[in-house]
């Protein structure tokens, strides 16, 4: 099932189910809540972590893939989109984070 993130200050976010999943769990929301909130007050909070994970991935490197952390995806089968072309979380996270800096500004909770 894919997560739908909505704010007043930006067009709806369509993650699949996966990518949700993983944004979720780095910010430390339920993923398998139905529903949640990231309010204006955790919103820099939320950004923050988003930005450690994805830098922390991208100082991982290949060679190092057993040290993966807990939530990022260890199966590059699910990540693949070409041969040899895989998805970073950085680039599955820039959307989510420009939604919630630009729902801060506005005073505009995400809700899902």
């Amino acid at each position: 099932m894919p997560y739908k993130f909505k704010s007043r200050s930006t067009a709806d976010l369509l993650m699949l189910e996966a990518t949700g999943r993983q944004i979720l769990k780095i910010i430390g929301k339920d993923p398998d809540a139905p529903h949640g909130i990231i309010t204006v007050e955790q919103i820099p909070g939320v950004i923050a972590k988003l930005e450690e994970a994805v830098a922390a991935e991208e100082n991982l490197g290949r060679k190092e893939k057993d040290k993966t952390p807990d939530y990022a995806s260890t199966d590059e089968d699910d990540q693949k989109v070409n041969e040899g072309e895989v998805i970073e979380l950085r680039q599955r996270a820039v959307p989510f984070i420009d939604m919630l800096r630009r729902s801060g500004a506005e005073n505009h909770e995400v809700v899902w």
